[in-house]
């Protein structure tokens, strides 16, 4: 049953009535609709109705609506009370209900498995916020270069990152001006196996992600189970108060004081903000993965240019852990002319000559935590220097 009211009818002519809903009804109701609409726009009349216009006449209507309205089509597809063919049609059987589950798509993919691994150890580093002046990352470049490392899996970007701030970049396909390709901001895996390596060495390089740290250290996980990786080492650069003119300084910690002695790692009490780098160094530890992260200090008035001579302080303490030499005179190169060109800065420059001067004064004095953050509450007020020194050494850079 459904109750029905036509517009443009004052109340005395046309009461809701329930009635069976039928196509016939439905038409006169229209039909009375329409010869009845002025009655929306003008004031009802005070006059008694006619009796044609009586409540009896116009049920009387809808009764011989029956008899002669049957052959009315009604509008093809209109479903609802009034389709007689939807009425009269057998029920369609249902099929059997389908639930849709949640899929959960593995983030990491494998490009090639060799058929074993030797207690590999997992080299990590992240630019951005964990890398000050590009020290972590230039090592773990170096580090696969050296090994000779080739890429076997990675971490999709797409949960990982907000491309808006880590955009990709296109570029021509190798042999080709007409084709480009999009690359991609991915976590690269690179392995380095052979017989001059005493167990296999993993490095990873990635951007810092942007989104999910929890779910992005559950997918470097995966890579650690399925290759049984015996270590997970973290890189990182940090900026102190530190003068470039002493050896870096390497700060850390590690999962198990026995490891912390090898690495050769000054222990931190750092707290506060931290970076992936920090979160992946936790999770390792609280399931159980023997873990450590190395930190090199970086001077801070040098932090916007690439400091390799910190990438090489992190390089040889990798290669001392893994008992393994490699040809570093690159890297020793690049190292001895960024201090000549520091060099010739504090001659030129006799304030930055006596910044510096301050701070090898107080370079004896280590009791200071240094931390992932930048201090800048606590570092000096050297913006100028730091401007001063930056674009003196882009200005000794080959072209």
């Amino acid at each position: 049953m459904s109750c029905r009211v036509t517009r443009g009818a004052r109340p005395s002519r046309l009461r809701a009535e329930k009635k069976r809903c039928s196509p016939e009804a439905k038409w006169v109701g229209c039909a009375f609709h329409v010869s009845h609409s002025s009655a929306v726009a003008h004031p009802a009349r005070t006059s008694a109705p006619p009796a044609s216009t009586s409540r009896s006449h116009v049920f009387g209507m809808v009764s011989a609506s029956r008899q002669g309205l049957r052959g009315v089509p009604m509008l093809p597809g209109r479903p609802g009370c009034g389709n007689p063919a939807r009425r009269h049609a057998p029920r369609a059987r249902r099929g059997p209900r389908v639930t849709l589950a949640a899929v959960s798509m593995d983030p990491l993919r494998i490009h090639a498995l060799p058929a074993g691994f030797r207690r590999p150890v997992l080299v990590m580093a992240f630019t951005g916020w964990n890398d000050a002046a590009e020290s972590a990352s230039g090592a773990a470049r170096f580090l696969a270069a050296a090994l000779g490392a080739e890429k076997f899996a990675e971490i999709d970007p797409e949960e990982f990152y907000h491309f808006g701030l880590q955009r990709p970049f296109v570029r021509f396909k190798e042999g080709s001006r007409t084709e480009r390709e999009v690359i991609w901001p991915a976590t690269e895996f690179s392995l380095a196996q052979g017989p001059h390596l005493p167990r296999d060495v993993i490095v990873g390089l990635a951007p810092e992600p942007h989104l999910r740290w929890r779910a992005y250290c559950e997918a470097v996980l995966s890579l650690v189970r399925l290759t049984e990786t015996s270590l997970v080492l973290t890189l990182g650069g940090l900026l102190a108060e530190v003068p470039h003119t002493r050896p870096v300084r390497l700060t850390g910690l590690a999962s198990d004081p026995e490891l912390a002695a090898r690495l050769g790692i000054r222990p931190t009490r750092y707290e506060g903000p931290t970076g992936i780098v920090g979160v992946l160094t936790t999770t390792c530890r609280e399931r159980g993965i023997p873990t450590a992260s190395l930190w090199a200090n970086v001077p801070h008035y040098i932090s916007g240019v690439e400091n390799p001579k910190a990438s090489l302080a992190l390089v040889r303490r990798v290669l001392e852990y893994l008992g393994v030499e490699c040809d570093l005179s690159e890297l020793v190169e690049a190292a001895r002319q960024f201090d000549q060109s520091l060099a010739e800065i504090l001659r030129q420059n006799a304030k930055i000559a006596a910044y510096v001067a301050r701070l090898e004064s107080r370079a004896g004095d280590e009791a200071d935590d240094e931390g992932p953050a930048e201090r800048g509450g606590e570092l000096p007020p050297a913006a100028e220097l730091v401007a001063e020194i930056e674009q003196f050494l882009r200005q000794q850079r080959p072209e």
